[in-house]
């Protein structure tokens, strides 16, 4: 197989694209580097698409490994054919490979083996030929052996049909065929036991096309069966199997015609059926686990890139009842001011008290935002809140901060290692003002998949989820830049180049000799040498140094290109610095030429002119501001029809979830999120959104609120 032209055609790209793209994978280069600095290699291949291939390479490579690997241990055997060699080059997947190299591959002692142990092997050809013209009985006498243990016709015959199922089992023709008609099946869902009540009741009974059913609902049905609710089997049109297999086989001898028939009846239910029955559940939640973690991560994205809320001294309240709220103030760069424990809710009702506590951090510190986490106790910490910032007439507002994974942060080590005098309850409101203040920094010291924005997470392969969501992180990271003096190493080790040592050097570095005065610095961090210093200098910024390009996007590569444009166009490095050049564009008419002339590519050009127009640019700040609050709402509140704005906290295969403000996020089915057709919810909307929803019902007793976003002003 010719790797580059198949991926070529497979993402209908230029070969030259991917030949390039490839080489620089190969040379060690990591994906957010090639995406931002080799644009004029790989014709400005974006991450997804670049992360996609490399993924499709691998596979390709791999396949391309096993397709060699049988080719010689075929021929180690020496039943190398022609024939073999060119199904084994026609063979587009790892599971055809295998179906073609299943007759010669090592077995354990089956039915099969032991028949041929005892001779019976020509009886078998002689009946699978169906060249006989006497009765199959007549022929098997020839092989009755009592030494062998084939003592009667029927031993011969039974041994002999035990060959041939094995036989027709292994031919990769008949497979592909069944397997083919077994995807045209139905999947079939029932309850273990119908009087047991659980979430899954709505699959006690249930059937869909194998080729309909979505991912969402496979994954479902397998959990429910691991837990022992459900079983579910692939019913498939077994008589079209039959036939076909007949077709192929029977060729109308009415000495053999009825011992095949009985043989293919069992090759087909003891050998045939449950493998491939276990090919298809394989393959439908490999599918449902690939679409769930590309949902996962689209969500994780927009979570990590929401806006910050920068330079804003926040009080965090992690809420509770029997161990009271813990309080956390965090200044503008999240330093920790003051943290305390006050108890306003049940059993306490230390009303008072937390009120004096809270007026005082207020006042001591110029609190501008209170940020409430949304677990246990929340509502009624912040109907506390609501009450005081009223009473006081403090003009404050308030935010409630998702604290899903907060206590992850707060159990683990980097947790301890950040804050080892507080208690876990404080570590969680520290953590969640600094959510608020820069989502991105403070979620990547969580592991992603326990950030809460999934499905059916904890049911999926988990090497390819961690995996996956790593590099969303990876490009979260890198899409925005990190401040090379402030950020912490779970930050930095999501750097481009950085792993995990390289980042704890990096503060060690920092710690010793105080801030990095320019990028060039970086090379004298122990185990950052040159390649990695060209992975990562490009994504960290320093605010204040000596070189006012350190604080762009513009990689040092391209330094010398830069200062001539700066100059070409009438600015000093010193310009870059005070206002950033907002002209600039407008003063090179033709990209052409002046990407000739400084020697660099148009993408290039163009990144370096967006980046020189607003140096340390921070592209969240292009997203939707979180909604604050100054007032309390509550289920009881809400009435059909009314219309609120709220912000999409989850998106799932079936629709989304939207905080309304009310402690309960409510639902958005996906047939309520447009007026037109859409096959997934992220068609529409991401995490992050801010929405316009009107209630279509409220059920208080289970919980649940129904929203709609269509015809909503």
């Amino acid at each position: 197989m010719d790797i580059i032209k198949a991926l070529a055609d497979e993402f209908n790209i230029k070969t030259t694209q991917v030949e390039n793209t490839v080489a620089l994978i190969d040379e060690g280069n990591t994906i957010p580097f090639i995406a931002r600095y080799r644009k004029e290699m790989t014709g400005s291949l974006d991450d997804v698409v670049l992360r996609e291939l490399f993924d499709r390479l691998n596979y390709l490579r791999n396949l391309e490994e096993r397709r060699e690997q049988v080719r010689n241990l075929i021929a180690e055997q020496e039943q190398l054919t022609d024939e073999i060699s060119a199904a084994l080059d026609r063979a587009g997947t790892i599971t055809e490979i295998d179906d073609i190299y299943r007759p010669y591959r090592p077995k354990r002692r089956t039915r099969a083996t032991i028949a041929k142990e005892k001779g019976l092997e020509p009886l078998a050809a002689t009946i699978l030929l169906q060249l006989i013209d006497t009765p199959v009985e007549k022929e098997a006498e020839k092989f009755i052996d009592s030494e062998k243990e084939v003592n009667t016709v029927e031993d011969a015959i039974t041994g002999a049909m035990d060959i041939i199922a094995e036989t027709i089992s292994d031919n990769a023709e008949y497979r592909a065929i069944i397997r083919g008609l077994s995807l045209s099946g139905t999947v079939t869902v029932k309850a273990v036991d119908e009087n047991t009540e659980s979430v899954y009741e709505m699959y006690y009974d249930y059937s869909e096309p194998v080729k309909k059913i979505p991912g969402h609902r496979i994954l479902a049905i397998n959990r429910g069966e691991k837990e022992k609710f459900l079983s579910v089997k692939i019913e498939p049109p077994v008589e079209a199997i039959y036939r076909k297999l007949e077709n192929k086989i029977i060729k109308g001898n009415p000495y053999t015609d009825d011992i095949l028939k009985a043989t293919i009846d069992d090759s087909y239910k003891r050998l045939i059926a449950p493998a491939i029955e276990r090919e298809i559940r394989n393959e439908l939640t490999e599918k449902a686990e690939e679409a769930g973690i590309k949902v996962f991560g689209e969500n994780l994205k927009q979570l990590l890139l929401q806006p910050p809320i920068k330079d804003k001294v926040v009080l965090a309240l992690d809420p509770g009842f029997r161990t009271g709220c813990k309080v956390a103030v965090v200044d503008g760069i999240g330093k920790v001011l003051d943290t305390g424990v006050i108890y306003p809710v049940p059993p306490h009702n230390k009303v008072e008290q937390a009120e004096k506590i809270i007026l005082n951090m207020l006042k001591k510190h110029g609190v501008e935002i209170i940020a409430i986490g949304n677990g246990t106790a929340s509502r009624e910490t912040e109907l506390f809140v609501v009450a005081l910032i009223k009473k006081e007439k403090l003009g404050i507002s308030y935010i409630i901060v998702n604290e899903a994974g907060a206590s992850v942060y707060s159990a683990s080590k980097l947790g301890s290692q950040e804050f080892p005098d507080f208690d876990v309850a404080l570590r969680s409101a520290v953590s969640l003002g600094r959510r608020l203040q820069d989502p991105l920094a403070e979620l990547v010291k969580i592991e992603p998949k326990s950030i809460g924005v999934g499905q059916y997470q904890h049911d999926m392969n988990q090497k390819r989820l961690d995996e996956a969501l790593g590099g969303v992180v990876e490009y979260c990271v890198n899409s925005v830049g990190v401040d090379l003096n402030t950020a912490s190493p779970s930050l930095l080790s999501y750097v481009s180049g950085i792993n995990n040592t390289i980042a704890k050097n990096v503060l060690a570095y920092r710690e010793e000799n105080g801030k990095f005065k320019t990028r060039k610095e970086l090379l004298k961090v122990a185990k950052l040498g040159p390649k990695a210093y060209e992975q990562c200098a490009g994504f960290l910024r320093i605010t204040d140094g000596a070189e006012p390009l350190d604080n762009t996007g513009v990689h040092p590569e391209s330094y010398k290109a830069a200062r001539q444009l700066i100059e070409i166009c009438g600015y000093t490095p010193d310009d870059i610095k005070s206002t950033g050049l907002k002209d600039i564009s407008s003063k090179v008419k033709d990209k052409g030429k002046m990407a000739e002339r400084l020697e660099i590519g148009i993408p290039t050009l163009t990144d370096i002119i967006k980046e020189l127009e607003k140096p340390g640019r921070d592209p969240r700040d292009e997203m939707p501001k979180p909604i604050l609050k100054s007032d309390v709402l509550t289920m009881e509140d809400l009435r059909e029809g009314m219309v609120l704005k709220g912000t999409v906290r989850n998106v799932i295969d079936f629709g989304v979830f939207v905080d309304i403000g009310v402690h309960q996020d409510g639902l958005v089915h996906i047939s309520q999120i447009c007026n037109k057709f859409i096959k997934h919810p992220l068609e529409a909307v991401s995490v992050g959104d801010i929405v316009n929803v009107k209630v279509l019902g409220v059920d208080l007793k289970k919980h649940r609120i129904s929203l709609s976003m269509r015809d909503v002003d």
